[in-house]
């Protein structure tokens, strides 16, 4: 049985296929598969050391990506996406797949269509409430349609979606916290903050945190994934604001959070500060926390805005649009969620119970039902 995945640009794309294979890799085992090949088709292999743990071979395509607004890329990018359909066309065929399981993004469309001509079967799967072009227009000929918010259902042929909320890798969630406090060396009784900006990092959100870190440090533990672009400039800066601050050992800051220190970082956290991506709304909820999220102003079909307002309808974040933040407004939140204990009990029941824990696992079933199915 061989299983092509294919999606890419983001972490967004790439950790819940991860998490899908590891799922895949259990069912096999449990029902007696022969172990699956499992293959990665992308225009980057976004973090090439997971592929080789979880023995994913990773094969590179080219993808050019249409933007929204004009740019004389859209026209060398226009030729990389033609390139990359006819030497994706060569590689699926050489691989001959069971099925194809797309997540998304510009980068899985050369890939999608390969196996649309080659009449292999697809599943897709949506992480936000407003799909993307690519998943769209799969969608139309998708064997199955995974979804994570139930507002996305309306893209697509109803009769083909399931909504089974987002794959989160079992390697990120929560661990005994004193563990993770002493892994951290952090301090006990004090609230911790978490502060993830997306896989890239958020400048926006990182130059808010800094503005507000002399004042933070006096109450709160700040865990602050930044980005690896945004690290010397965030440290710099930080450096100047909490020079005499007393607490300014209470400030942690990371350019990347790998799964063992997110890990950690979510078992101390409080509260979580977070774009509002779909893997990231579904991390969040897996971990059971309270959230203020913030989604990107300019956001494709604005389907952060729409995520992060899902999410909130549920009781397990508050919204703050990027238009509306400032130092002030963020601290003013902080302070507010924080005096209210009864309020942060009742986020995270709400964050709980939007999450789907089994989401991995049932994505993998069907990915396997179909490939048996094909591959009679």
């Amino acid at each position: 049985m061989k299983i092509l995945f294919t999606g890419g640009g983001t972490g967004g794309h790439f950790y819940p296929i991860i998490a899908t294979a590891e799922a895949i890799y259990q069912l096999s085992e449990e029902e007696r598969l022969i172990e699956p090949k499992l293959v990665f088709m992308s225009d980057s292999p976004y973090d090439s050391e997971l592929l080789r743990i979880e023995n994913i071979v990773y094969k590179k395509i080219y993808a050019g990506k249409i933007r929204r607004y004009f740019s004389l890329l859209n026209i060398t990018d226009f030729f990389k996406t033609i390139i990359g359909v006819f030497k994706a066309m060569a590689m699926v065929y050489s691989e001959m797949p069971d099925v194809v399981f797309g997540k998304g993004g510009y980068a899985s469309f050369p890939v999608i269509l390969a196996a649309r001509i080659f009449r292999i079967p697809v599943v897709i799967h949506e992480s936000d409430t407003i799909p993307g072009k690519v998943n769209k227009w799969a969608g139309k000929f998708a064997k199955s349609i995974a979804i994570s918010f139930n507002e996305a259902a309306k893209f697509f042929p109803k009769e083909k979606v399931a909504l089974t909320g987002t794959p989160v890798r079992k390697t990120i969630l929560k661990t005994n916290p004193e563990q993770a406090r002493e892994i951290l060396n952090m301090e006990t009784g004090t609230p911790t903050i978490l502060v993830l900006g997306g896989s890239q990092g958020a400048q926006k959100i990182n130059n808010i945190l800094v503005d507000i870190s002399s004042e933070l440090v006096k109450n709160f533990q700040i865990i602050h994934q930044c980005g690896v672009k945004n690290e010397q400039e965030t440290k710099s800066r930080l450096g100047v604001v909490l020079n005499k601050s007393e607490f300014k050992n209470r400030y942690r800051l990371y350019p990347y959070l790998d799964d063992s220190k997110l890990k950690s970082a979510a078992s101390v956290a409080d509260i979580v500060i977070s774009r509002a991506g779909g893997s990231a709304i579904y991390e969040i909820s897996a971990w059971g926390l309270p959230s203020i999220v913030i989604p990107i102003k300019n956001s494709a079909q604005n389907h952060q805005r729409e995520n992060a307002y899902s999410f909130s309808k549920a009781g397990a974040c508050e919204v703050i649009e990027e238009t509306n933040l400032s130092p002030n407004v963020l601290l003013s939140e902080i302070n507010r969620i924080f005096s209210d204990k009864k309020k942060l009990t009742e986020m995270s029941k709400a964050a709980s119970g939007f999450a789907k824990p089994d989401a991995a696992r049932k994505i993998a079933q069907q990915i396997i039902n179909i490939a048996l199915e094909h591959s009679k």
